[in-house]
């Protein structure tokens, strides 16, 4: 197994690795871009450092990647809006044709001589600790790692981001909520390489927790814990989903077992089209529910949290009222949309409600008293030793509920329920295979599913 396993990394190795004139392409536009951010900066009434961060600072980029994050550090005395204005305003200058993005404060994204650009304004502060934004941290990441990335490192980190984006777990992104590059790097170097991370993460039992730099007892709560080491108060994989680092665990087994270069590539599936949705539904003998919706015109990052609470919120309420959710899922492009498969559709137009044991007087009494004189339910009876009573469900079917505005009672994200207010519509049965025109490749996902 081990020639093989080192057979197929190595051919990984060579593909995902840039060749020299790739390295060399990369050097020169980033001193161009670089001379550029510095005659920007010169024009402003203050000083400020230009630093190269992230994966090409340091050389663990992969071939073919496009992506340059150039830092301007400004004094730590600077109040934030004038960090933001002299931000944007070099952003502006450097790159006219970019745009605006915002994570803690705005920056400016755009394209440089064929390659995509982040810069983006942070604090120059003495250490991590003191940070004044979040981004005030990268600059020491890239010198802790810088100082402990060897070539043979730098290219076991290549393979092993290779392996995370084809099993479908590389991006901290809070959509994908996976392996960041800067977690990646690290693991590898805490553990001396790619195949030793493999072989100790096919062991690992959750809760996993790492601490480079041995800065004591961590509280942190997550299925993987890594503490920064420029930072003892951050859990480097605090966005690390269970479920992609049982992923990761599954694929090291997987790719232990039978080293084949196909998992590190992605496993795109072939959109979904109506008529392979409709059969897939037939064979299972389940009825698709979905809520489809304008999509709130909000980052990626705001949306998917606030999608999957939202998500939550409807199918733990369709279980409540005894429509039994067999699996769930949301999607999200122009339009979003919380998909459900459901085993039961339709519940008798009554329902059992149980009150309190006869013996407990006080509330006993409270309760027949509540229903005496109603004419809308059955009983009160007595069913073994309580007070028991069948009255009028709600809502008989899910299509009943998802239409009413009980939907809007639910727990939701903030944009999303401002969505839904503006206007939804639901789908049913056959009627849902109309969400393949969007969301083919998701569905196929869905129908399809894969550790």
């Amino acid at each position: 197994m081990s020639d093989e396993f080192g057979a197929v990394v190595e051919r990984v190795r060579e593909r995902v690795t840039p060749d020299p004139e790739e390295r060399d392409r990369l050097r020169a536009v980033t001193e161009r871009l670089t001379e550029r951010t510095a005659a920007a900066v010169a024009d402003l009434p203050v000083e400020a450092d230009i630093v190269l961060v992230g994966s090409t600072a340091r050389g663990t980029w992969l071939a073919g990647d496009r992506d340059v994050d150039l830092f301007v550090q400004f004094p730590p005395d600077l109040d934030r809006e004038r960090l933001e204005e002299y931000g944007l305003r070099i952003g502006r200058a450097v790159l006219p044709d970019g745009r605006e993005e915002y994570a803690e404060h705005p920056y400016t994204v755009g394209e440089f001589e064929g390659f995509t650009v982040d810069l983006v304004p942070c604090y120059d502060v003495a250490d991590a600790t003191a940070i004044q934004s979040a981004v005030d941290r990268t600059p020491f990441h890239t010198a802790y790692l810088e100082d402990r990335l060897d070539d043979d490192l730098a290219d076991a980190v290549r393979v092993c981001k290779a392996f995370l984006k084809g099993i479908g777990v590389y991006g901290s992104d809070l959509k994908t909520r996976g392996f960041s590059g800067y977690l990646t790097e690290l693991l590898v170097v805490e553990y001396g390489g790619f195949r030793p991370l493999l072989d100790a993460a096919a062991d690992w039992h959750p809760p996993v927790e790492l601490d480079p730099e041995a800065h004591g007892e961590t509280t942190f709560e997550t299925p993987l814990v890594v503490v920064d080491p420029t930072d003892p108060g951050r859990n480097v994989a605090a966005v690390c989903s269970a479920a992609n680092l049982a992923r990761f665990q599954h694929y090291a087994r997987e790719l232990l077992a039978d080293p084949r270069e196909g998992l590190f590539e992605p496993d795109d599936p072939a959109p979904l089209d109506p008529a392979a949705f409709r059969e897939a539904v037939a064979d299972r003998g389940t009825t698709p529910v979905a809520v489809r919706f304008d999509a709130p015109d909000v980052v990626e990052d705001q949306l998917w949290p606030q999608l999957r609470k939202s998500l939550s919120g409807v199918t733990d309420e369709l279980d409540r009222r005894g429509f039994d959710v067999f699996r769930a899922d949301a999607f999200a492009d122009d339009h979003a949309v919380v998909f459900a498969e459901l085993a039961v559709t339709e519940r008798p137009r009554v329902e059992r409600h149980e009150g309190p044991p006869v013996h407990v007087r006080d509330h006993a009494e409270g309760f027949c008293g509540a229903y005496a004189d109603d004419d809308g339910v059955y009983g009160p009876f007595v069913a073994d030793d309580r007070y028991v009573v069948e009255r009028e469900r709600a809502f008989s079917t899910a299509t009943e509920f998802l239409d009413s505005d009980a939907l809007l009672e639910v727990a939701l994200g903030a944009h999303v329920e401002t969505a839904l207010e503006d206007g939804y519509e639901v789908l049913v049965g056959d009627e849902t295979a109309v969400l393949c025109e969007e969301f083919g490749p998701a569905l196929a996902r869905y129908f399809s599913p894969k550790p």
